[in-house]
This record gives C-alpha cells, sequence and structure tokens, in this order.
C-alpha cells in the first residue's frame, strides 16, 4: 500500500519548530528592546563628572530650576548649566572642594593661578587675553529622539511644570530618568492636558497641588484647576502626528 502522504511532509515539524523559534526569539527580541528600561530609559542613572545633589540644592536651598537651566521658558532647547553658572556661587561657597576641580578648571582654563590674571607663561598668544577651559561633560539624561520636536518654551509657557517629565527632582539626590517620555505618555498629556496643567507662578515648584475643599480629592482639584487655565489660555494641544513629527 502506498503511503498516503509525501515523503517530504516528514520535514513539516523541523519547519514547525524552526519557524517557532525565530518567531519567538523576535518578540522576545522585540519585548527586550521596546518594553524595558533599556528604550524606556526609566532609571537611567548615569554617573556625573561632578557629584551635583539635587536634593540640596533644589530641595534644602529651594534653587529655581531656571537658575542652573535658564532657557526651558525662552528657548525649544533646555540647557545644562556652564561653570560660569556654578561658580557664581562656588567662588565663595567650598571653592576648593577637590569635588568642584572639573569646575574649576573649566571656570579658569589657563589662569592656573586662579586669580584673573595671566602670566608670561600662561599667555600663549600674547593678547593678554584669558581662555576657558574644556565644557564641564554632563551626561544628558533626558533626552527625545532626532525624529520627535519637542518645544520647552511653549510648554512651561503654559503651565506644564517640570515634574510632569522629569518627576520630583528636588527629591533626588542623583537625577534619574522618572518617566518613559514615550509616545502613549506624551498623547496622554495632550488629549488630557487638564490633569497637568497648573498656574504659571508654579510651574517650577514641583510640590505643588491644586487647591482642595473638604472632601475633594488632588485629583479632582487638579482637573477642575485645569480644566479653568485649559479655557482661559485656550490650550488645544496637537493630537495629529504631525504635532511632534516634523
Amino acid at each position: 500500500m502506498r503511503n498516503i502522504f509525501p515523503r517530504w511532509t516528514n520535514t513539516i515539524p523541523v519547519k514547525i519548530i524552526v519557524a517557532l523559534s525565530f518567531i519567538g526569539g523576535a518578540v522576545t527580541a522585540g519585548i527586550t528592546y521596546y518594553a524595558t528600561p533599556k528604550y524606556t530609559r526609566v532609571g537611567y542613572q548615569p554617573t556625573q563628572p561632578v557629584e551635583y545633589n539635587h536634593e540640596f540644592h533644589a530641595g534644602q536651598l529651594g534653587l529655581d530650576c531656571r537658575y542652573c537651566h535658564s532657557g526651558v521658558d525662552t528657548s525649544s532647547h533646555a540647557n545644562v548649566p556652564g561653570a560660569n553658572t556654578c561658580m557664581s556661587c562656588h567662588k565663595n561657597v567650598k571653592a576648593n572642594s577637590p569635588l568642584l576641580e572639573p569646575i574649576r578648571n573649566s571656570y579658569y582654563g589657563e589662569d592656573t593661578n586662579k586669580d584673573g590674571q595671566l602670566s608670561e607663561d600662561e599667555d600663549l598668544n600674547g593678547d593678554g587675553l584669558l581662555s576657558a577651559g574644556p565644557s564641564v561633560p554632563w551626561v544628558r539624561i533626558h533626552k527625545t529622539p532626532d525624529y520627535v520636536y519637542f518645544n520647552h518654551a511653549i510648554h512651561v509657557n503654559r503651565g506644564i511644570s517640570c515634574v510632569e517629565c522629569h518627576g520630583r527632582i528636588d527629591q533626588m539626590e542623583v537625577v534619574h530618568h522618572a518617566e518613559p517620555l514615550s509616545m502613549s505618555f506624551c498623547l496622554e498629556c495632550h488629549r488630557n492636558p487638564e490633569k497637568s496643567l497648573r498656574p504659571m507662578e508654579e510651574v517650577t515648584n514641583l510640590a505643588w497641588h491644586a487647591p482642595h475643599q473638604e472632601g475633594e480629592s488632588h485629583d479632582l482639584a487638579q482637573i477642575h484647576a485645569g480644566l479653568q487655565i485649559k479655557e482661559n489660555w485656550g490650550v488645544n494641544p496637537p493630537l495629529s502626528c504631525t504635532g511632534c513629527h516634523r
């Protein structure tokens, strides 16, 4: 009696196993890349060249975020502070701390005496002008992909606080990446901006909560306050692709 199935069908189980292996590997690789902190960057906490304690400076001392990140409300990009910003305080406070050596090297540059005057040996150009040292190599923590357009000034000047994207920086001794900053994260805020809007004078007050009446939850109070701000300012965030992908 002839075989009902041709001989090549004997290889089908092997082909199925190989195909399932490839599919399983692709799914595992996709989840590993797109659904873990390596992709979302949540928890990313790099070592900085200078141990700057945000909890102390922004929390205990109450420094406004804009003192160091001075361009967040005027520029599309957030700036990292230069050595001159740090030295505006640390010329007098812990001026000789070894922890601040990278800051001093960047600030004073060729002026090894740190007295504002160049010696003849230091004046290599013969013009008597001081040259700053290399920039402090801060490691950027928060960064959107190159194909995403994000304007800091637009958000800050419409009542979106730093805390919405960066978390409670004033409670972080070492800053880490607190939110995924994914497309779904951004769209959730664009669809319901009232959950994040606050008065302009409270944008850098990371501990602020909308005033609530007795028996009213913080979330409900925030929505009521946010809806009023949304109406008064005509806040209407884009929901189409062209809003962020230009």
